[in-house]
């Protein structure tokens, strides 16, 4: 049975899912970051996915990275699968700005944590429920 890594529940709002993953948001409002977790069991890497998993997984991660990309007028999208301090496959989409506290450097630890306040997270999963692709909210 599929269950959400430890760590990835302490730093993440859950928003909804889509046909293989949920959609996390980091709670950390210093840039739009979102994870895509596919509800599979005991996976670490993209190449323990059955090959339609493989496939779906792309599917939703280029679809997420195209939304995000025009929804928050990216400078460009970061997206990675690291895996390094959270075991469970999931795959980051971070939209980056030239402006962004970070840039160009990696997001990771450069600035303290901004958690995000009630009214942010309903607007952010509506305007991800506009964008279509499949995207259902959790209640």
């Amino acid at each position: 049975m599929f269950t959400l890594h430890p760590q990835l529940q302490a730093d993440c709002i859950p928003l909804g899912h889509f046909p293989l993953c949920q959609l996390l948001l980091l709670n950390d409002a210093n840039y739009p970051w979102f994870i895509l977790v596919p509800e599979r069991e005991d996976i670490r890497e993209i190449y323990q996915l059955s090959a339609d998993d493989q496939l779906q997984l792309l599917r939703e991660s280029s679809q997420l990275a195209q939304q995000l990309a025009d929804r928050f007028k990216a400078d460009k999208m970061n997206i990675a699968a690291l895996g390094n301090v959270v075991p469970q496959l999931h795959l980051h989409h971070i939209v980056r700005y030239r402006h962004d506290p970070a840039w160009p450097a990696p997001v990771w630890g450069k600035v303290p944590p901004q958690p995000y306040g009630a009214a942010a997270v309903a607007a952010l999963k509506q305007t991800l429920v506009d964008l279509g692709g499949g995207f259902k909210p959790f209640a």
